[in-house]
């Protein structure tokens, strides 16, 4: 029975090490019209990344309520975002789909953007 458990130990630990990494996306975002990025982009966009897992970590600048991008080096961007996906293949597969394609031609009337994925580090 001892044999079992640490065996099942063993298994369930190689699965947990093999587990797919999460994915970060970051983006930093030019918005020239606060208004129409806040009232015609961000509600469709939302919901199209939280039915691809997405999940907003921060968020900050203009469109976003509370904190704003606070500079380190050089100068910051106007907005700041960074998502987490369960996978970079999910993160792919909301930037492919159609809906958000079409909602991001209505977001860049709004903001010239500057986004870039990375994998989660393993622990």
């Amino acid at each position: 029975m001892l044999t079992g458990a640490v065996l099942g130990a063993i298994g369930s630990e190689a699965l947990h090490s093999e587990a797919t990494p999460p994915a970060y996306l970051i983006g930093q975002i030019d918005v020239s019209d606060p208004d129409g990025y806040a009232k015609e982009y961000l509600p469709k966009a939302r919901e199209i990344i939280k039915a691809h897992g997405g999940k907003l970590v921060a968020a900050a600048g203009a469109a976003a309520t509370g904190s704003q991008v606070v500079a380190v080096d050089g100068n910051p961007p106007k907005r700041v975002v960074i998502y987490m996906y369960p996978s970079m293949e999910a993160l792919r597969a909301w930037r492919n789909d159609p809906a958000y394609v079409q909602v991001r031609a209505v977001g860049e009337k709004y903001a010239t953007y500057h986004t870039f994925a990375v994998e989660g580090a393993a622990n």
